[in-house]
């Protein structure tokens, strides 16, 4: 088994890192403080080619390997959430059903403008009544002769509102004419008559991220807006999550990193009863204890990207990979602040971002419940 990471690997790691750290984390602080989502930022990250990584360049992407992109989520996840967020929601939730199940027409349609930064997709699956329970969609789709008629809402959609959103992928209920109910997804562009997208303020993670409530009041959109086949939802819904939960993995690897860094940094600075607190068992022990998680999670989660990119079965991986590197980032992010002690509880100090940021990451793209469920199922339970 080879663990050494080629030399692209390395290059996409030191890329995203100096972005990271000369570019975002200058305004990071702010940006949360403000709950501003910069649209700056986000189109430096799309002529960096962040977004559409993994896509074909015939789509306008890079062609790299998951691997690659899960390096550069879990880079900027390491200074910064919201960042992170932007990227990880738009690659997998937005761009990857569309690459996954679009036609070859919806293709060279969204994906080259999804690919540059100058425009975002988001994907309509959570509403009011049905998060972990995905299968509760209430969102109706009727046909009416060649167009769609949507109705319903959506909520908690990452990239669903700024102003270089251009639409989301929506999971609807369409009853056919036998009566039978089944999960579809619809491609909604923004600007169409009846669809209203509402910014979500006042969050305590992801602040500078962008989060919105939407409505769909007799939404029309042509009939080739399907995407992939009707009763296909549930399929491209799942599909759309496996590879999500590596994005969200990813930010937990690298939430964790960035703290475990400030801890060790903030304890050999930080002075008690004449010696750095570093040098205090406790401490050290602690920090030992951070890093080993850290390395866990990284094997595990780079495992789970070789699976998908050798083709091989990874929804087990995935969801072990979402499931430990996010609760592994609870564990060392709280650590880290600990280590801060009462400074730590402080704006001025990262830290308490990043303690605010990862708590999101045990519940969004299925709960630390659904993980532990679609492991139990996986593993013959």
């Amino acid at each position: 088994m080879d663990f050494e990471l080629s030399d692209e690997h390395k290059l996409i790691r030191e890329t995203v890192r100096d972005f990271a750290e000369r570019e975002v984390k200058p305004v990071a602080r702010e940006l949360d403080e403000k709950g501003e989502f910069s649209f700056k930022l986000t189109k430096r990250m799309g002529e960096l080619g962040l977004f559409g990584m993994y896509m074909p360049p015939e789509y306008g992407g890079q062609g790299t390997d998951i691997l690659s992109y899960i390096i550069a989520v879990e880079e900027l996840a390491r200074v910064d959430g919201s960042q992170a967020a932007t990227l990880a929601a738009h690659n997998s939730l937005g761009i990857g059903p569309i690459y996954q199940f679009g036609t070859e027409a919806q293709k060279k349609k969204y994906l080259p403008q999804l690919c540059t930064g100058e425009a975002l997709w988001s994907f309509g699956l959570t509403e009011p009544n049905a998060g972990s329970d995905s299968r509760g969609t209430k969102t109706s789709a009727i046909l009416q002769g060649d167009e769609w008629v949507i109705n319903g809402s959506k909520i908690f959609i990452t990239n669903g509102a700024s102003d270089i959103n251009k639409g989301c992928t929506v999971q609807t209920i369409f009853e056919d004419e036998q009566g039978k109910k089944q999960f579809t997804t619809i491609l909604v562009e923004a600007g169409t008559p009846g669809f209203r997208r509402v910014p979500m303020h006042d969050k305590m993670m992801w602040r500078a991220s962008d989060t919105a409530e939407l409505f769909f009041d007799e939404v029309r959109v042509p009939r080739e807006n399907l995407l992939g086949e009707v009763g296909q939802g549930s399929k491209i819904m799942l599909h759309t999550l496996d590879g999500g939960r590596l994005s969200i993995a990813a930010m937990g690897l690298g939430a964790a990193q960035g703290a475990f860094e400030m801890a060790l940094a903030y304890a050999k600075e930080r002075k008690q009863f004449g010696k750095s607190i570093s040098e205090f068992q406790v401490n050290a022990f602690k920090l030992a204890d951070m890093a080993t998680k850290i390395e866990l999670a990284r094997n595990l989660l780079y495992k789970a990207c070789w699976l998908k990119d050798t083709g091989r079965p990874y929804g087990k991986e995935a969801a072990m990979s979402k499931l430990y590197c996010s609760e592994m980032a609870g564990e060392v992010v709280d650590a880290a602040l600990q280590i801060h002690g009462g400074y730590g509880l402080m704006k001025h100090y990262d830290i308490e971002r990043f303690y605010r940021d990862q708590r999101l990451l045990e519940i969004g793209e299925g709960t630390s419940e659904i993980q532990r469920l679609v492991i139990s199922r996986l593993i013959g339970c």
